[in-house]
C-alpha cells in the first residue's frame, strides 16, 4: 500500500522535480518511497531542493537514496516501521 496522501499536511507539499524521480526509477526505490509516509515524502524533497548548489542536492538525494535502500532509517534517524526484512 502506498501512502502518497499528501492532502492531510500542514507544511508546504513540495512537488518532485524530475531528478529525483528518475534516480528513484533508476536504483529501483519507488516502491520504497511510496512506501514511506507523506510527510517524509514531502520532507525529503523539500530537503532535497531547499540547497543552493547542485553538488548539495546530489548529496542530499544520495542520503535518501541511500536510506531507501537500507530501509530502517530516516534522516539518519532510526525508523523502524521502514526496516527491511
Amino acid at each position: 500500500m502506498f501512502r502518497n496522501d499528501k492532502a492531510n499536511l500542514k507544511r508546504e507539499v513540495h512537488p518532485i522535480p524530475k531528478f529525483v524521480l528518475d534516480a528513484l526509477e533508476r536504483e529501483s526505490l519507488m516502491v520504497a518511497y511510496r512506501e514511506r509516509p507523506a510527510y517524509q515524502q514531502n520532507d525529503y524533497i523539500g530537503w532535497i531542493n531547499s540547497a543552493k548548489r547542485d553538488e548539495t542536492k546530489q548529496k542530499r538525494l544520495n542520503q535518501m537514496l541511500a536510506e531507501l535502500e537500507q530501509g530502517g532509517v530516516y534522516m539518519k534517524m532510526d525508523h523502524p516501521p521502514s526496516k527491511r526484512q
